[in-house]
């Protein structure tokens, strides 16, 4: 689902559904009047119509995404605590934004009951939001939860790889292919040593057929397969996902890794494992195997979720080295700390697009649409673009609407002129990044210290986590003078450290034309699979 996507007064092309979200969409007092769920799942006890609160207590907030805040819920019946991910109808922009929503509702419901995926209880829908009552996972982040121990060795991470396969197999074997595998997409159910680990987000995974293949580039970068950067993938890539966390849980970095977007693509596409940094030289050669053929380029010989089951590192987990990996919780440790006020820094970003990016994008269209068609040809759009600041040659132009036009017809209408634009647009401007830190900068310094840190991550931390503002300091004060400067914040914000970033700032955005540009250089296809 995109965040930069506008209302438009478009009329729908020839065989295409109307868009929800056009002025016929609006009520005079500004409401929608839309239905997301046309029907609940049968199973599901949610009815239209019904409350939430007929059934549910909602209480404290428990996390906050792009498109919807998650609240603990209680049921008033039974007193038991639950979690409930309601998604803001002003947040869906887009009849894809809508489709999405539909989709992550019937897949949940599709899904067996399975220990280590969280369970859809319940959905209603009033008119501001689409509610989903699900299991409650208390227990933390995967990161989080090894960072807090004391000892990490390769018989954790062949455990919880184990996991993580087998949720990619079961979702496999119903037809699911998850497409957002990340290690934040993983909670631990209660805070107990041996504690389920669940999967929690299935907001971009599809239904699919054998052999079908897609092209809609989602997920998040650095957990990307190459053959979504050549759009053209399938099911593979949640084992190609899932061999990234892999590396990360047995080295501490993820294993395509660079300073800028079309860094990390050109690393993926090239495939080169590094094997020789600390702490590799420890890891077992069986472990070694095993990351290799999951991160192997071609999707035909890399191994499936049974193979993976039955490699013999996993088979034999209980065997595996206990040898403290200390590195690799160091590593970890530090990526947390930053990112977690990287991940509240773009949302603050993300509430700003919301309502400045968007205002515009219906007068943009309008500009360009010269003849009131409700439609931007080649010519229009070439005309258009450096009305509103964008030289770009002809070349450049003719890839960004290729990249934008999903139905392939040679013109765009609303929805896809919107997925053009968020190829065009920045969200680490200076003109954002200031608004963020301004927000964390109460006080006016210039400078974000101890306190002004630990206000901004105050729903993120608790009140004795030094440790996660003394390794914020740490990663992002580089002159050392004891607190960050907006140039060192800036610096933080564009660099490339952050492999956790949100999935859905990229499922429709710039990958889409950076993978064009980089699949025309053909030296980006050739180098060594692994450095030994």
């Amino acid at each position: 689902m995109g965040n930069c996507c506008g209302t438009p007064p478009t009329q729908p092309k020839k065989n295409r559904k109307p868009n929800p979200f056009s002025h016929d969409g609006f009520q005079p007092n500004g409401s929608r009047k839309v239905v997301v769920l046309k029907n609940y799942p049968a199973g599901l006890q949610g009815q239209q119509g019904k409350s939430i609160h007929d059934k549910y207590t909602l209480g404290r907030e428990l996390g906050r995404g792009e498109f919807g805040i998650t609240y603990l819920c209680m049921d008033k019946e039974t007193q038991d605590l639950l979690a409930c991910k309601s998604i803001s109808k002003l947040k869906l922009k887009t009849s894809v934004d809508i489709e999405d929503v539909r989709r992550e509702v019937a897949i949940m419901h599709h899904l067996p009951p399975h220990p280590n995926i969280v369970g859809l209880k319940n959905v209603f829908e009033d008119d501001g939001a689409v509610h989903l009552v699900m299991e409650l996972c208390e227990g933390g982040e995967l990161f989080d939860r090894i960072i807090a121990r004391g000892h990490y060795s390769e018989r954790a991470a062949a455990i919880v790889t184990r996991t993580i396969v087998e949720v990619v197999q079961i979702c496999h074997k119903q037809g699911v292919m998850h497409r957002d595998l990340k290690p934040e997409n993983f909670l631990f159910a209660n805070k107990k040593e041996n504690s389920p680990l669940k999967a929690i987000d299935f907001g971009l995974s599809v239904f699919f057929k054998p052999g079908e293949k897609f092209s809609e580039i989602v997920g998040s970068p650095y957990y990307m397969a190459p053959e979504v950067l050549k759009r053209n993938y399938g099911p593979e890539v949640d084992v190609w996902s899932a061999g990234v966390i892999l590396y990360i849980l047995l080295c501490g970095v993820p294993p395509f890794w660079a300073e800028t977007e079309q860094g990390v693509a050109q690393a993926i596409l090239r495939g080169s494992l590094d094997f020789r940094r600390d702490p590799w030289p420890k890891v077992s050669e069986n472990a070694k195997s095993l990351v290799r053929q999951m991160l192997n380029p071609d999707p035909k010989t890399r191994l499936t979720a049974q193979q993976v089951l039955d490699h013999p590192w996993l088979q034999n987990s209980k065997k595996a080295s206990n040898v403290p990996l200390d590195a690799v919780r160091m590593r970890l440790k530090q990526f947390s700390a930053v990112n977690k006020l990287k991940r509240k820094a773009l949302r603050i970003i993300a509430e700003h697009l919301s309502g400045e990016e968007n205002e515009g994008m219906k007068d943009m269209f309008d500009m360009m649409d010269i003849d009131k068609s409700r439609s931007l040809t080649f010519e229009k759009l070439k005309a258009g673009l450096p009305k509103i600041g964008s030289q770009l040659p002809d070349s450049e132009v003719k890839l960004l609407m290729e990249a934008a036009d999903v139905d392939g017809d040679g013109i765009l209408d609303y929805d896809e002129f919107v997925t053009l634009m968020i190829n065009l647009q920045r969200v680490d401007s200076d003109e954002h990044l200031r608004k963020a830190f301004d927000h964390f900068d109460k006080a006016g310094s210039g400078y974000l210290g101890v306190y002004e840190l630990r206000q901004a991550l105050n729903d993120e931390i608790g009140p004795n986590d030094a440790d996660v503002i003394n390794d914020i300091l740490h990663e992002v004060d580089t002159d050392k003078d004891g607190r960050i400067s907006y140039e060192e914040f800036a610096s933080m914000m564009r660099t490339g450290t952050d492999w956790r970033k949100a999935s859905r700032r990229y499922s429709r955005g710039r990958f889409n034309n950076l993978s064009i540009k980089l699949l025309r250089d053909e030296s980006l296809q050739s180098g060594d699979h692994e450095k030994r």
